[in-house]
């Protein structure tokens, strides 16, 4: 029997919807035979939020470690202080305190080895203890700590939308925009499609900065220095892309069905129009790294905190996702290691998918 994989779901802003999104999701027997989950947080508020939303029908194993988590149970690990407080709604240094302690230990266990993948439950960075996380997201935290780059991922089916900047100004967007940042999160864009994705020939769309694509100078001249370069370059290292599309004219026809990826050039130009068609259904996935980190495409919810109205569906599709792509990195990594071996498995599922479809 398949050995189940271990997903570590750090708790996050224990005041928001985390807890919530998090048992919902746990309380499918379905989640719980596909991984072993592993919540990094605190049994005193798993406990907590079981009264409140009426799942104390569900069983919690308490373990001392992720190594120690059982199959087909619900783990948690406890990283948090006994007396910590839940103030549910309420923005507090206490939750922010507590969020990073979750996620300091997850992601250690997780460079470890000790589980296989993560998957991040909401927070606030504002209460997060800037001494101790002086970052603008998990993104660059996860970056810091594989010491390498990485690219904030938004994923449904087969749209794809990456970002060259992430949590940023506007105003300090287009100084930003460099001819070797953009090349750099193409490279990783196109690995990650193949490696993370079995997409063996990836096509990928490159949205402009400016209106109308600058409009030949008009309103900009990134797209005639610094974009199209960018993209001619890439294309003689053997990546596949396309562009710069002015981002108006390519959300609002069908271009997007072209391409495997978008490579949106700054936050809401390309977050804004895919939440627009699929909050509360997408995934946030951190590629480029060598270990993989899912999470929700929404935010800490504090005005909905403890009314039992969170939608658990975007992070119940974050654990599969990191299921997924753990598994597609290990058949990528045999492949790679002796090509001439074919996996009937993989070639026999993309036949059935071919007449499923």
């Amino acid at each position: 029997m398949e050995k189940l994989l271990k997903i570590g779901i750090t708790h996050g802003d224990i005041n928001g919807v985390g807890y919530e999104v998090i048992l919902k999701t746990l309380a499918d027997q379905r989640v719980l035979d596909v991984c072993t989950p592993v919540i990094y947080g605190s049994s005193k508020a798993v406990g907590y939020y079981k009264k409140v939303l009426e799942l104390e029908h569900l069983t919690v194993s308490v373990v001392k470690s992720g190594s120690d988590a059982v199959a087909h149970r619900i783990n948690v690990v406890n990283c948090c202080s006994d007396e910590l407080k839940i103030e549910m709604g309420q923005a507090t240094a206490d939750s922010g305190l507590n969020a990073f302690f979750a996620l300091d230990m997850a992601t250690l266990d997780l460079q470890n080895g000790v589980i296989d993948a993560m998957v991040t439950a909401p927070i606030n960075k504002s209460t997060m203890p800037q001494d101790r996380f002086p970052y603008t997201g998990h993104t660059e935290y996860l970056e810091a700590k594989a010491n390498q780059k990485g690219l904030m991922l938004l994923l449904h089916d087969a749209l794809r939308v990456a970002l060259v900047t992430n949590h940023l100004a506007l105003k300090d967007v287009a100084a930003n925009i460099t001819e070797e940042r953009i090349l750099t999160k193409l490279h990783i864009l196109q690995k990650s499609l193949r490696v993370d994705f079995g997409i063996r020939t990836p096509r990928i769309a490159v949205l402009a900065l400016n209106p109308h694509a600058g409009d030949n100078g008009l309103f900009g001249r990134e797209e005639t220095e610094i974009i199209a370069p960018a993209i001619q370059k890439a294309n003689e290292r053997g990546i596949l892309c396309f562009g710069p599309f002015a981002a108006d004219g390519f959300w609002g026809s069908s271009s997007v069905t072209k391409f495997d990826a978008v490579l949106a050039m700054y936050h809401d130009q390309g977050l804004a129009p895919f939440k627009a068609m699929y909050m509360g259904e997408g995934v946030n996935f951190t590629a480029g790294l060598p270990f993989v980190r899912t999470s929700p495409d929404h935010g800490t919810a504090y005005e909905l905190a403890g009314k039992n109205k969170a939608d658990e569906s975007s992070l119940r599709q974050a654990v599969y996702m990191a299921v997924d792509i753990v598994k597609q990195r290990a058949q990528e990594a045999a492949f790679a290691a002796n090509p001439l071996v074919i996996d009937e498995k993989m070639f026999a599922d993309k036949k059935k998918n071919r007449e499923n479809a």
